[in-house]
């Protein structure tokens, strides 16, 4: 176990990791106080959670004033509650126990009346009882309170929980305030509150088929866990290469349509990262298991060659060649070798190759392939496997966070839904810096054209998971034979999920999408310059003046006003810079759809074949406003998206590449 210091080490790191590294160093800074304003109670529990335990720690280190959680949260302080980090062995838990297992807390004492209070709240809550002490959103989260409490949510509450961010430094810097409650892309609602959105269980009484059970990424996944009834939370499941069979999973479509990774701009995906890890943390605080139990290991790796090279620095070098390149080069190139004539190959990635070539090769690649010198006709498919697999295990780091591991073989062992596992899976996704998922996505589409061909290579998803776990979840550290064989199969099992599910845990869970527009709308409000006093005079003169009925003249509308008052109300103008059509004014309805909006543009730009051949590769973009750049699904109705950011411009062009 750890000892205090190195507790406050940690949640230093995690909150660094998380955007909020000002809480750290005491500076003001409007991304951070926005960050914390959009908080949901969970992650803001989860924030809190870390936040106390630095700053005690801080304190017994230096004996000195450091900042309070009382001027963070404007809460009074109390430590909170300890974790159960629980080892896999110690967990008791049967398929027909319908009650949380009793465990021993990190003190080494049972857990009694905490631990245990949230199962029993949640047993009230199914029988239609009031969960006591229920917290109303207008009012400031207590520091007892944690995400596990009933504090968090009753399932019926009308109000968000979210902070204010004032402008005197006299007051907190972030105050619990009622929230106006929004739709999943951030579309004010006030006749619906998120705490009303049908549940999993609702979800399966659609018409949808038995096989299949359908997603809703609209709701907070650590605010919908504390809401389920625990019969729910804890199955247990028995992985067997035999029988196990992984659960159809369809991820349910709303108005607003569905959004890749790829479709958001670089800021706003590192807003979806920060907010990808508070509710990741926050997601397994719900099951008391801590999410990182050590420090992330870091090694420099090398700065040049390809083997043992970080993927930062590859795509670097990489971005000279092509400023669009998101995975590296190399990387690519040994896809495509394999592609090419190994596909078919019986036992592709068992077979260990020539010894010699490969050695030739790898020293070959990392002296000439970044001046575009090496000769890739005369490599077979077998090397390429073989050297795909040990460009990834001589990573500085390992492409997943290996970090993670005990805390996914906790939540294995304790034996919750697939569906709650993919949930925990898709934060962590999420979570990744940009190089490791855009890489991993990229890995994962190659290994399902592999495992597409498995009657003739053999390489089926248990196979390639079971082959290349060691090489994408790897630890330096050192670990006792049992503790390895633990890594391994649960290693295996998140990449065999991460095959079956590839298509859904790259798309961006829209409550995250709602938070990035309202993260980013209270950025500008805190940017956005006070008027001075002799503006609001001036302003105030103005105003006189068109409300007196004395004044006889007609102040003019400026050149901005004039053009807003050209676009009529559930009209936009849609621009399209690469086309012969360059701009076009369209009525929205109810039904407008966004490919609606590209057929008009191909109506009017069909008037030769590379016209046609132009637009079918288009894509319509929502840019500014409370968003940075929002690539739209076909599928989206575009005045739904317009009422959530009526400030954004609309602009066709083509898609970028992953």
């Amino acid at each position: 176990p750890l000892d205090h210091q190195e507790k406050g080490e940690l949640e230093a790191e995690w909150l660094q990791d998380v955007g909020l590294s000002t809480l750290i160093s005491g500076d003001e800074e409007e991304d951070g106080k926005a960050l914390l304003s959009t908080l949901t109670r969970t992650q803001a529990a989860a924030v809190k959670k870390r936040y106390n335990t630095y700053t005690q720690t801080l304190r017994k280190k230096n004996k000195q004033s450091v900042r309070d959680v009382r001027d963070i949260f404007g809460a009074s302080e109390s430590p909170p509650d300890d974790f159960c980090c629980v080892p896999a062995p110690l967990l008791d838990v049967s398929p027909d126990e319908g009650r949380m297992p009793t465990v021993p807390c990190r003190n080494g004492q049972l857990p009694d009346d905490t631990c245990d209070s949230h199962a029993s709240e949640l047993d009230e809550a199914r029988d239609g009882k009031a969960l006591p002490g229920i917290i109303k959103a207008s009012s400031p989260l207590p520091d007892g309170a944690s995400l596990n409490s009933s504090t968090l949510s009753d399932g019926s509450q009308d109000e968000e929980w979210s902070f204010a961010v004032p402008r005197s430094g006299s007051m907190s810097i972030l105050e619990a305030i009622p929230d106006v409650p929004v739709h999943s892309n951030g579309a004010a609602d006030p006749g619906r509150s998120v705490r009303n959105v049908a549940s999993d269980d609702e979800y399966l009484e659609k018409n949808i088929p038995v096989e299949a059970e359908e997603l809703s990424f609209e709701v907070s996944y650590s605010e919908k866990l504390t809401q389920a009834p625990k019969r729910n939370r804890f199955k247990k499941l028995d992985f067997k290469k035999e029988d196990y069979v992984l659960p159809k999973f369809v991820v349910q479509k709303t108005r607003f349509g569905l959004t890749k990774a790829e479709d958001l701009s670089a800021e706003d995906m590192k807003k979806i990262r920060h907010l990808s890890l508070i509710e990741l943390t926050a997601f397994f605080d719900a099951f008391r298991i801590q999410l990182k139990r050590n420090k992330t290991e870091k090694v420099k790796g090398r700065d040049s060659g390809i083997f043992g090279v970080p993927l930062t620095v590859l795509l670097e070098n990489d971005r000279r060649k092509d400023s669009g390149v998101k995975v590296p080069l190399v990387l690519q190139k040994f896809f495509e070798k394999v592609e090419e004539s190994g596909l078919e190959s019986e036992g592709i990635f068992r077979l260990s190759g020539c010894t010699a070539k490969v050695k030739q090769y790898r020293e070959e690649l990392d002296a000439k392939f970044n001046a575009d010198k090496f000769k890739w006709e005369k490599m077979c498919h077998r090397e390429a496997a073989v050297m795909l697999k040990a460009f990834f295990r001589e990573l500085p780091t390992s492409l997943f966070p290996v970090e993670y591991i005990p805390a996914f073989i906790t939540l294995m062992e304790r034996g919750p839904h697939i569906r709650v596992q993919f949930q925990a899976l898709h934060l962590m996704v999420m979570a990744l810096p940009d190089a490791n998922r855009d890489t991993a996505q990229a890995l994962m589409t190659f290994f399902n054209k592999v495992i597409a061909n498995e009657s003739k290579n053999r390489m089926s998803i248990w196979n390639i998971s079971t082959i290349m776990a060691p090489n994408l979840f790897f630890s330096r550290s050192k670990h006792s034979d049992c503790e390895e064989l633990l890594l391994a199969n649960t290693a295996a099992h998140i990449i065999r999920l991460m095959l079956k599910y590839q298509e859904m845990l790259w798309t961006v869970p829209s409550f995250l999408i709602a938070q990035v527009r309202r993260m980013n709308e209270a950025t500008m409000l805190l940017k956005k310059p006070l008027p001075s006093v002799k503006k609001l005079l001036r302003r105030k003169t103005i105003e006189r003046g068109v409300t007196s009925p004395k004044t006889s003249k007609v102040l003019q509308k400026s050149p901005s006003t004039r053009r807003m008052s050209d676009v009529p109300e559930g009209v936009i103008r849609v621009h399209a810079p690469l086309l012969s059509k360059v701009s076009m004014a369209i009525q929205l309805n109810g039904q407008t759809k966004v490919r609606d909006i590209l057929a008009k543009f191909q109506c009017e730009n069909s008037h030769g074949s590379s016209e046609c051949i132009k637009i079918q590769n288009q894509r319509l973009y929502e840019i500014g406003g409370n968003i940075g750049q929002h690539c739209l699904d076909p599928d989206a109705y575009i005045l739904d998206v317009y009422h959530v950011n009526p400030q954004a411009e609309w602009v066709i062009k083509p898609q970028q590449n992953v």
